[in-house]
């Protein structure tokens, strides 16, 4: 059968064959990118459990952004929105990444289309090779033999691209699709995101905001002292008004309590 497929192969013109290497570079270039994509979010993890456990500086640099960042949330304010802080550094510091997952989620689907595309392509050559020789005229029998042969060979060209096409692009979306369902980049990055944040929880969740002391306008302080030192005069006044009011009702008592002078 491979010897069958490859003869196929052989009667390919070269628009199928330019079909067919993209075909193929498309799914090798998926390939390659699933890899690269859970090599750098699996490198991402070990710097968040290595560093984030001893205490040291995170490697990459988006993790350091993302501390720093959340850190100075912290200290603002008790109400620190650390989801929106990943977030935000993960469509900044990781642009290339997530183009990578763009186009793998795509390649399936873009295999499919070229197959597509080379199968259209080749049915449509196989169909006006076929009219051609049809539409021939007919002339020695010798001469109608050797047009039939030409023509049917080239018709088949046609057919081959087709369905060369559809099996390599078949057979593409299937690879991606089963590598997709066992390294899944999507998950990979959300979990890695879910343990950035459990982290900061972790690490801020002591931590409350830095209240600074209130700007005082100037002489601030000298009017205080003032209005103290008025304040005690006053009291001071109060007690010496009391002790007074005190003593005269003493003297008032002890006048009724005299006896009479006999009036």
């Amino acid at each position: 059968m491979p010897k069958a497929i490859f003869d196929g192969l052989s009667l390919l013109d070269s628009a199928g064959l330019a079909i067919l290497a993209t075909t193929v570079g498309c799914l090798l270039a998926a390939v390659v990118a699933h890899v690269l994509l859970r090599v750098r979010y699996s490198a991402m993890e070990r710097d968040l459990e290595q560093n984030g456990a001893s205490g040291h500086p995170f490697a990459h640099p988006m993790l350091r952004r993302i501390v720093r960042e959340a850190e100075d949330a912290a200290r603002r304010s008790e109400e620190r929105n650390t989801q929106a802080i990943i977030e935000d550094n993960v469509q900044s510091g990781l642009r290339a990444l997530l183009l990578g997952e763009r186009f793998v989620r795509a390649s399936t689907s873009l295999v499919l289309v070229l197959g597509l595309l080379g199968t259209f392509y080749g049915l449509t050559l196989s169909i006006g090779k076929l009219v051609h020789l049809v539409s021939a005229d007919s002339g020695a029998v010798a001469d109608v033999a050797d047009a039939v042969t030409h023509g049917l060979t080239q018709a088949l060209t046609g057919m081959a691209v087709a369905f060369s096409n559809s099996l390599v692009g078949i057979a593409s979306a299937v690879v991606l699709t089963v590598l997709g369902v066992v390294n899944n980049i999507g998950d990979r990055r959300t979990a890695l995101m879910i343990q950035i944040e459990v982290y900061l929880d972790r690490v801020l969740s002591g931590r409350g905001p830095t209240r600074e002391p209130p700007a005082y306008p100037p002489g601030f302080g000298e009017s205080v002292a003032r209005l103290e030192s008025a304040v005690a005069r006053f009291d001071t006044a109060l007690q010496t008004f009391a002790a007074k009011t005190h003593d005269l009702r003493e003297v008032h008592l002890v006048v009724a309590l005299k006896p009479g002078d006999g009036r």
